[in-house]
């Protein structure tokens, strides 16, 4: 059962879709790039992109070491694939972390939304890449999203997204316990308090705390996304939400930008946890349509199939589209 508050979430989510018109032209709903992917974790960055792509952005890319790269090219041709990271024992004699850094770097211009650390790995060349890039995207005002490996970023470089607030950090009961560690707050305290008490350790990042329900704070403001998700807790799961919340940070931005006419009635926090809340339902969603499907063997690619269902369950379609 859908809670009211849930339904009036959803319904604000809605509105900040951007319908689709003839206008619209390739790139303007969504420019999502995932940089991951090692030579031994390929799936988590594809999950992520394609999930990307079945709630509807425009362009999904994969940044990732180009071992993995090849791997991910066969998984599907609709990804853009960039070969552009390095494992240390892969760095060439002319390369280092600084000429790593800059072929990432020279796309940003042309994203709207980066999602950062699935299939990352912690090799310590890839991690300071992605420092060097994520340092540059705070400057650009590019919004950010951190899971898994990203996730160790923050928590041993907390200053590269500490206080930035279009920065989203997905952790899991694991990673959660590490960064508040990191940061000093005790986890034994109010469960329903503990999300908002280590965003604003952060300086007021967006965090999502995953588990039975979904917490998500700013520090400020604190929602819970409680729909009903599957039983099973296959590896991967995590990358549906990644993903959809790269869509729909680009889709904020096309509100904000007021590419279709709308009220402009919601201001960019706001947006932010919408976007957030949005993100939660729809792999929460996604998850219990491909349980239901499913049962227990489930796979993190079972949800990847459920993202347009779900997101039509939840979310549905603006009467201006035309299909």
């Amino acid at each position: 059962m859908v809670s009211q508050t849930t339904k009036d979430l959803l319904t604000k989510v809605h509105k900040m879709v951007p319908p689709m018109l003839e206008k619209f032209h390739k790139g303007q709903l969504g420019r999502v790039a995932v940089i991951g992917g090692s030579e031994d974790y390929t799936g988590a960055p594809y999950f992520s992109a394609m999930a990307s792509a079945r709630l509807g952005c425009d362009m999904s890319h994969v940044i990732c070491e180009p071992q993995a790269g090849q791997v991910i090219k066969t998984y599907s041709p609709n990804l853009m694939v960039h070969p552009y990271m390095r494992q240390s024992k892969n760095l060439r004699a002319n390369e280092n972390a600084d000429t790593v850094a800059e072929s990432v770097i020279g796309m940003l211009s042309r994203l709207h939304v980066l999602v950062v650390g699935p299939g990352l790995g912690r090799d310590e060349l890839m991690l300071d890449t992605c420092a060097r890039v994520l340092t540059e995207a705070r400057k650009q005002n590019l919004p950010f999203v951190l899971d898994a490996d990203g996730l160790y970023l923050a928590q041993t470089r907390p200053e590269l997204v500490e206080g930035y607030k279009q920065c989203i950090l997905t952790p899991n009961v694991v990673e959660f316990g590490r960064l508040a560690k990191a940061k000093g707050v005790d986890t034994n305290g109010d469960p329903t308090k503990l999300c908002a008490t280590l965003a604003k350790a952060f300086g007021g990042v967006t965090i999502i705390q995953k588990g039975a329900v979904d917490y998500i704070s700013n520090g400020e403001r604190t929602l819970v996304s409680d729909i009903e998700g599957g039983y099973k807790r296959s590896g991967g799961q995590g990358d549906t939400l990644t993903g959809s919340l790269g869509t729909l940070l680009a889709y904020r931005k096309a509100y904000l930008d007021r590419i279709w006419d709308h009220e402009n009635d919601m201001d960019e926090s706001e947006l932010l946890a919408l976007v957030a809340f949005g993100a939660s339902s729809i792999t929460r969603e996604c998850s219990r349509l491909a349980y239901k499907k499913h049962g227990r063997s489930l796979q993190a690619s079972d949800l990847t199939e459920q993202v347009t269902v779900a997101f039509q369950n939840l979310i549905g379609e603006r009467e201006e589209s035309r299909l």
